[in-house]
């Protein structure tokens, strides 16, 4: 069947592959919270995006071939509910950003900035730090050499608008980051995959960059 994003809370997983990496995309929790199972196609390592909750189905997905590491996009509790389990089942090393590792439950060994990669297998996520959502959210950019940029933005971008903030100072923040190291770095044909909800590309959420600014979320 063709990947289409559009998954639910108790519903199947939806999977795409993308060069050498396997997606798999599942919502999960009472806040529809999305979690990506990555899966190098060439070693069979995995990695997930966001323990958010239900670890019982995150487990599932993952199965028998283990966990190699699990990245927190972001310190807002409805995107970790399930990682202390996951570590503890897994062993997987944890991924978060410089600052906002120290707010969730586990402790933290590897904490990235700007520019660092994460590995899944034979494939490379660069890290992206988008501040403005909270003080240490990432991003995360897997550019498959034989197709197109698939960036993994926590709630940092959504189709339709940047993530919620609390002030206006945080929402200038926060804007002027997805403009410039978002929109500014990858081409209309990058797909986003947001910490909620549907899939979205650059392209289709380009034009509206100045309306966002203009209303003020």
């Amino acid at each position: 069947m063709t990947y289409t994003g559009e998954v639910e809370v108790g519903g199947p997983a939806d999977v795409q592959t993308a060069g050498d990496l396997l997606i798999t995309k599942i919502a999960v929790g009472e806040m529809n919270n999305n979690a990506y199972l990555l899966r190098c196609v060439l070693t069979g390592e995995q990695a997930l995006i966001d323990a958010a909750n239900e670890y019982e189905r995150l487990l599932e997905l993952i199965g028998t071939d283990g966990l190699a590491r699990v990245v927190t996009t972001h310190r807002h509790g409805d995107h970790w509910q399930a990682l202390a389990t996951i570590v503890e089942r897994t062993g997987a090393e944890t991924v978060a950003g410089e600052r906002d590792a120290d707010e969730l439950p586990v402790p933290v060994d590897l904490r990235v900035q700007t520019g660092a990669r994460v590995r899944v297998g034979s494939c490379e996520l660069e890290v992206i730090e988008i501040a403005g959502h909270t003080p240490g959210s990432i991003a995360l950019a897997y550019d498959d050499p034989d197709g197109i940029v698939h960036l993994f933005t926590g709630d940092s971008l959504f189709p339709g608008g940047v993530g919620k903030t609390w002030s206006p100072e945080d929402f200038t923040t926060l804007v002027d980051e997805v403009e410039t190291k978002i929109f500014g770095a990858y081409p209309d044909d990058t797909r986003v995959y947001p910490g909620h909800g549907k899939d979205t590309t650059l392209g289709v959420e380009r034009p509206h960059l100045a309306e966002w600014r203009e209303r003020g979320w």
